[in-house]
């Protein structure tokens, strides 16, 4: 991770969160548009590349004319992250606890979307999240797609983290496999196990790794490359809410949170 939250001073940050001290000033400037600069940085090019004097740059503003709106850089982060995750919105309306399977699919769906416009936040470690509107808003929208389907409190927010942090880590693995095919341009991944494949033949004794040799070759001949990162999201997304559909399930016949 380059960057993360929960590192600021509370009592500076949470105030800036909940638009305390927004307006704008006499240049023009205002948190807001500091906060959207920062944003339109990390999205160009990665928030490993934010800064104070680059947000002044961009706002053709003097760098410590910044300080008067965000006090620093752990500040500034935690106004990005929050802001973006406010973008998520879901459609108002009475939640049906029976349509909760595709509610949790438009969750992840909606998630996916956002890391995608904003791939930064991959390199962001939210472990202790922002404190601000969006942060809690998105969290409180997602929440309510498991109410009422006989999960107990806490395994509602364990099932929305389990679904939320494999979209982030599939997420994690395509833009990865985007970052090597652009790297190796020039080749393609058949061309690159065109020439593996048979020097891995040579030395690899299939009897001694019977599994790993059917099976890896199943699974290369399926994807054509060595992975297929958006598939295993799929995949793993309908493995999860199925298992998810089995506690349902359980917690409807009366078995309590320790039961198998």
């Amino acid at each position: 991770m380059v960057e993360r939250t929960g590192t600021a001073d509370p009592v500076r940050v949470i105030p800036l969160l909940w638009g305390h001290s927004r307006a704008p000033g006499r240049s023009g400037l205002s948190l807001d548009v500091v906060v959207e600069a920062g944003i339109a940085i990390a999205d160009e090019v990665g928030i490993e590349q934010v800064s104070m004097r680059k947000i002044a740059d961009r706002l053709e503003a003097g760098a410590m004319s910044l300080y008067a709106y965000v006090p620093g850089k752990a500040e500034l982060i935690e106004l990005m992250v929050d802001s973006v995750l406010g973008e998520v919105q879901y459609e108002p309306g009475q939640h049906d606890p029976a349509r909760w399977r595709a509610e949790m699919e438009e969750i992840a769906e909606k998630n996916w979307e956002l890391l995608s416009r904003h791939r930064w936040l991959l390199d962001v470690d939210t472990t202790r999240p922002p404190l601000g509107p969006g942060t809690i808003g998105k969290y409180d929208a997602e929440l309510h797609a498991l109410v009422g389907t006989g999960l107990e409190d806490v395994e509602v927010d364990q099932v929305l983290g389990l679904l939320l942090e494999h979209v982030r880590s599939s997420a994690r693995q395509f833009r990865a496999a985007e970052g090597l095919a652009a790297k190796a341009a020039e080749s393609s991944d058949r061309d690159w196990w065109d020439r593996a494949g048979p020097l891995l033949a040579g030395v690899m004794d299939a009897q001694k790794y019977p599994r790993a040799s059917r099976i890896g070759s199943s699974a290369g001949e399926e994807y054509d490359a060595p992975s297929d990162p958006r598939r295993a999201y799929t995949f793993g997304l309908h493995t999860l809410l199925t298992g998810v559909e089995a506690l349902i399930a359980r917690r409807s016949s009366g078995a309590s949170p320790g039961q198998a």
